[in-house]
């Protein structure tokens, strides 16, 4: 099985351009929340479990389908599953900008996260596609990487600004404006790209995949309030059983979704362990920073995301950098390295006060921002180098599936233990003291994926290199061998990856 060739006459930059741009919308409908929560639970009446829905009910939507759509994407079409992406979130924004009641808003919320994996899940095999092996590619993956970190940045400042002039209503009304020229740069932009012999359906796979992560999520949801009751341990529990179901049926079809073989590759760990530690120790912590600066040091939404954006900001800048590193360092040595710095940073936020000043928290960030970018960047070249050149979006969608459940599971976490925390001086001070416990326990994680990451460099080292494919391995293939020496396995075995 061979991806099809790269056409002639292709325009990388411009397919680049518009997978950027795309991650860049979805990143934006996703973090909108983070700074209008407030103003839109009061107009629509949300309710505590509710207002917890806003954000999970993306997840759920992209965790659920993110490796589905990745693998219909390699199968029937990358352009055509990114495409449908752009229209239903055009449809689910405006879903949610028409709202009457937390129902309506709450599928519209749902639908953008089905909407955001059909687009994410194609992006880096789209990339990969029209960009060959080599310094290019690498430079590419980058920016797509500084996509991630932009999107994140200008989402909050972008909703709160919005939130100012015209209400809620218009962040999503916008948001559907750009998702409608999201699918025209899709019609006459995109060019087609697809496995020449498409696999069958793994419709069962798809099944279990889809129930286990969306009752998972749920049960981590519900269990914000109260961890001990029947219905978050039956959504716990099923989506556990169904998740473990997955993997057997993926391990005895013909034709699975999701290769198992490919965990036996150091590069594929590292690519979904370093993503699944992004979002349990640094996107659910960041996620929770914003509402505890407004609720604990009393800043404005604005002022709060404007802090965050020293984070998501310099992640932008190192992503784009990260390619200065390629040919020294490689992918996987750079997810260790930035996940403790990540790690280091997130330490650094210790010592949250109801009577200190933001400016505590610039150093953290800082640090925390540099290492999100080039950890986003080296995620980006394993998702494709460490999988076969034909199942590029299928790594894609391994990739962010890893990162949205983790962030599922990362914001769970950050919410509980800051939760547990107790003041007699007040609310203000219990969450000042429930955030030095968030931050230590996420920079705890980050030493654990830290630690996960080197051990896949370790067994790199002991590994030998499998051949390139003897197709889609060349300019137009979606792995095969990167500036750095990644080596993607012939569709018949595993993936090697030196990163």
């Amino acid at each position: 099985m061979t991806p099809s060739p790269p056409p002639q006459g292709r325009r990388p930059a411009l397919t680049l351009s518009i997978a950027a741009f795309g991650t860049l919308l979805v990143l934006v409908d996703y973090t909108s929340p983070l700074t209008t929560l407030s103003p839109t639970a009061a107009d629509l009446g949300l309710g505590p479990s509710a207002q917890t829905w806003v954000l999970t009910g993306t997840l759920v939507g992209l965790a659920a389908l993110l490796l589905t759509m990745g693998s219909a994407a390699d199968d029937y079409g990358r352009k055509r599953v990114f495409g449908a992406g752009a229209v239903l979130l055009l449809v689910s924004t405006a879903v949610s900008a028409a709202a009457t009641g937390p129902t309506m808003f709450l599928i519209g919320r749902v639908l953008q996260g089905c909407a955001a994996a059909a687009v994410l899940a194609p992006t880096l095999g789209l990339i990969g596609h029209v960009y060959p092996v080599g310094p290019g590619r690498v430079r590419a993956l980058g920016m797509w990487g500084a996509s991630v970190g932009l999107g994140i940045a200008v989402g909050p400042v972008y909703a709160a600004l919005l939130e100012r002039a015209g209400g809620w209503r218009s962040v999503y009304w916008v948001l559907s404006a750009l998702s409608a020229l999201l699918i025209a740069l899709t019609v006459y932009g995109l060019q087609e790209s697809r496995n020449d012999r498409p696999r069958k359906l793994d419709l069962l796979g798809v099944a279990t995949l889809a129930a286990g992560a969306s009752c998972l999520i749920a049960g981590l949801a519900e269990g914000r309030h109260g961890w001990g009751r029947a219905p978050v341990l039956l959504l716990l529990g099923l989506g556990v059983l169904l998740l473990a179901l997955f993997v057997l049926v993926e391990a005895r079809i013909a034709e699975p979704m999701l290769d198992l073989a490919l965990f036996r590759s150091p590069g594929f760990i590292a690519s979904s362990g370093g993503a699944l530690f992004t979002g349990l120790a640094i996107v659910g912590l960041m996620s929770y920073l914003p509402m505890a600066l407004q609720k604990s040091a009393g800043e404005t939404p604005l002022v709060a995301s404007l802090v965050l954006a020293i984070w998501s900001g310099l992640s932008v800048v190192s992503a784009l950098q990260a390619r200065r590193l390629a040919t020294r360092v490689s992918a996987t040595t750079q997810v260790a390295a930035s996940l403790l710095l990540c790690g280091i940073g997130e330490a650094a936020l210790y010592g949250m006060s109801p009577d200190g000043s933001w400016a505590h928290f610039a150093p953290g960030l800082v640090l925390a921002g540099i290492g999100s970018g080039v950890l986003n960047a080296a995620l980006a070249r394993l998702a494709v180098s460490s999988v076969p050149a034909d199942r590029a979006a299928m790594g894609s969608g391994a990739n962010n599936t890893a990162r949205y459940l983790g962030s599922a599971l990362g914001v769970a976490i950050t919410l509980t233990v800051a939760g547990q925390a107790t003041d007699d001086r007040g609310p203000r001070y219990a969450m000042a003291a429930g955030t030095d416990h968030a931050v230590l326990v996420a920079a705890a994680l980050c030493a654990v994926g830290a630690g996960v990451a080197l051990w896949a460099r370790i067994a790199e080292g002991r590994t030998p290199a499998a051949a390139p494919p003897p197709s889609g391995g060349g300019a137009g293939g979606a792995g095969g061998t990167d500036a750095t020496g990644s080596a993607a396995a012939s569709a018949q075995r595993p993936a090697v990856s030196r990163g």
